[in-house]
C-alpha cells in the first residue's frame, strides 16, 4: 500500500491540495465518531496484566509477528500469556479458545491459527467477553492483538507497530 502524494508536503500540487480540502469534512466526522466511541464506551480491566499491540495505519504493519515474539518471551518467563484477537476473516463471534485441530481459517481467521500455535488464543467480537474467558481458562498475562482502536478494554501497556521499510517510512 503507498500513500497518496497528497500526504507528502508539496506532492500532489493544486490537484493534492484540492483532494485534501475535499477530504477535510469526511475527516472531521471521522475523528468525532471516534471520539463520540470512546467517550461512551466505559473500558474494563481484565484483572490480569494486558498488552495491546497495535498499529496507526491499517494493515500489513507487522504485529501478527511481535505478538508471536512477545507471547514466547512471556511464555519463556511462565507468565501464562493467552492471546485476544477479533478473528478478522472468520465466522465465529466467540468467544472461542481456537484449536487448529477443529477450527479453521473459515471459523477463527487466518491469523488466529498462527497465533494458537504460539500459546492459548481467544476469538471474540467482543474484546471483554474474550478478555473474561482467557483469564478464567488460566491466563496470567493477555495480549491483545490490533486492540489499539478497541475502547472496551483498558490495558495495562501498549506497543505501536510501525512499518519502517513500506508506508509512510518508503524510504523517503
Amino acid at each position: 500500500m503507498k500513500a497518496p502524494d497528497f500526504w507528502r508536503a508539496g506532492g500532489g500540487g493544486a490537484v493534492g491540495r484540492a483532494a485534501s480540502l475535499a477530504l477535510l469534512p469526511a475527516a472531521a466526522a471521522f475523528d468525532l465518531a471516534g471520539r463520540l466511541r470512546r467517550a461512551r464506551t466505559r473500558g474494563v480491566r481484565a484483572g490480569v496484566p494486558m498488552l495491546c499491540v497495535g498499529n496507526l495505519v491499517a494493515g500489513g504493519s507487522g504485529k501478527t509477528p511481535v505478538v508471536l515474539s512477545l507471547a514466547r518471551a512471556a511464555a519463556a518467563r511462565q507468565l501464562r500469556p493467552h492471546l485476544l484477537l477479533r478473528g478478522y476473516g472468520g465466522r465465529l463471534a466467540g468467544p472461542v479458545r481456537v484449536d487448529p485441530g477443529r477450527h479453521d481459517a473459515g471459523d477463527v481467521g487466518d491469523e488466529a491459527l498462527l497465533l494458537a500455535r504460539a500459546a492459548p488464543t481467544w476469538v471474540a467480537r467482543r474484546r471483554a467477553s474474550g478478555a473474561a474467558a482467557a483469564v478464567a481458562a488460566g491466563a496470567g498475562l493477555i495480549i491483545l492483538d490490533d486492540g489499539f482502536q478497541n475502547p472496551s478494554l483498558v490495558p495495562d501497556k501498549a506497543v505501536i507497530v510501525v512499518d519502517a521499510v513500506s508506508g509512510f517510512g518508503n524510504g523517503r
